[in-house]
């Protein structure tokens, strides 16, 4: 993976990321290129790290040892509290998407204002072109009608969705998705993944965490299995889900690619 654009900085890059817990080692030495509008998904058993690296990316967790990189900023910086390392993680974290298991939608604002917020606080949008953007973005997500809509008022996958175009909205360099789909009903978890499918075409540059296979096996270009803290195996989609060389993927995969077709 990380041998082509060797001129081009990658958009993300992990290196040597270790994270405890108290005594437990939740990442142990985790190395990982995202190269720009590449997709890669990270999949593997509960409890083997995959939330825990997403959001070391964005300093939601803060690493013991390594470094990650976006387009070539280191993230996480030894000085960890005071104005100027604040500045540093805001700016970070307005170049990287992030959407969650759970929506974190604001239940008092409507579909467009929990859109436009952040655009508006963070960059000082006008509020006639964030509105514009908002618009642009619900439509993208197959939500213009619902702009004026409360939260309440809709289904888990269009809070998903709602929660996927507030995320674009600050045009981030990266999108991070963290179990996007997995608290919705079956029959909601293909709206979300056709909008994720979407952003796939237009070249965003992704890092998913996923238990849905399928979808996993056809919108990456790199796919990740991890388990106990470890990369126990990676390579093109082609090859980990249909040829895995590591008896520990190949077992995770009989059990769980039967279910998410």
């Amino acid at each position: 993976m990380s041998t082509e654009h060797q001129t081009e900085t990658p958009m993300v890059e992990i290196r040597n990321v270790h994270k405890r817990f108290g005594d437990l080692e939740v990442l142990k030495g985790i190395n990982l290129t995202v190269n720009r509008g590449k997709i890669i998904s990270v999949i593997g058993p509960s409890g083997s790290g995959k939330s825990t690296l997403l959001r070391s990316v964005n300093q939601l967790e803060v690493i013991d040892q390594g470094k990650i990189l976006l387009d070539g900023v280191q993230v996480n910086r030894p000085d960890k509290k005071g104005l100027a390392f604040e500045r540093h993680i805001n700016h970070i974290r307005q170049n990287m998407g992030m959407v969650f298991q759970h929506f974190n939608l604001f239940p008092h604002l409507s579909t467009i204002d929990n859109v436009t917020l952040a655009p508006r606080k963070l960059k000082g949008m006008d509020k006639n072109v964030a509105r514009e953007l908002g618009m642009e973005l619900l439509d993208r997500v197959g939500l213009a009608e619902k702009a004026e809509v409360f939260p309440n008022w809709l289904s888990g996958g269009q809070k998903q969705r709602v929660a996927i175009a507030r995320a674009l909205a600050m045009q981030p360099k990266v999108m991070l998705f963290d179990e996007a789909t997995s608290a919705l009903d079956p029959e909601l978890v293909d709206e979300v993944n056709r909008v994720m499918r979407g952003l796939a075409e237009e070249h965003m540059t992704m890092l998913i965490v996923t238990h849905e296979m399928g979808f996993a096996r056809d919108v990456s270009d790199w796919a990740m299995f991890m388990d106990g803290g470890v990369v126990v195996e990676e390579g093109t989609p082609d090859k980990l889900f249909s040829d895995p060389d590591q008896e520990r993927t190949r077992n995770f995969l009989s059990k769980h690619l039967g279910d998410h077709h």
